[in-house]
């Protein structure tokens, strides 16, 4: 795909994303924010008994990078095991997104990554059972 063509893609994550929302119920969930911009954004996954997870949902505001890219790692971690989607770094968001950052949109596109290990690392909501 042409730099071009994900540029079209960003955009249209951004205008219209396709997992942004809140899951009424989930098993994970953390907020962040980038203080040098102002972005937030917030993940909630349904992970089941065998590690993997079955939904996933982000919210916020910020800027397209940001917004876009944590819409298109929500859409590539869902039916992913825990432990494959915690292994996941700055070169596999880079490779999702398609196109070269620059340091402060670096920034906006690893906000998603850091809050999406949040929610696995520590964001484990407990249940009333």
């Amino acid at each position: 795909m042409s730099s071009d063509m994900y540029r079209e893609v960003i955009i249209d994550h951004y205008k219209n994303p396709h997992y942004k929302g809140e899951l009424e119920e989930h098993t994970h969930s953390h907020h962040d924010k980038n203080p040098l911009c102002g972005d937030e954004l917030t993940i909630q996954l349904i992970v089941d008994d065998n590690d993997v997870i079955q939904q996933a949902m982000h919210d916020g505001r910020g800027c397209a990078i940001s917004q876009a890219t944590a819409d298109l790692l929500v859409s590539d971690i869902i039916g992913r095991n825990v432990e494959d989607v915690k292994a996941l770094d700055k070169d596999d968001l880079l490779d999702l997104l398609g196109i070269e950052l620059g340091p402060v949109r670096m920034k906006c596109a690893l906000l998603s990554l850091q809050v999406l290990k949040g929610s696995l690392y520590m964001g484990a909501v407990g249940t009333d059972e």
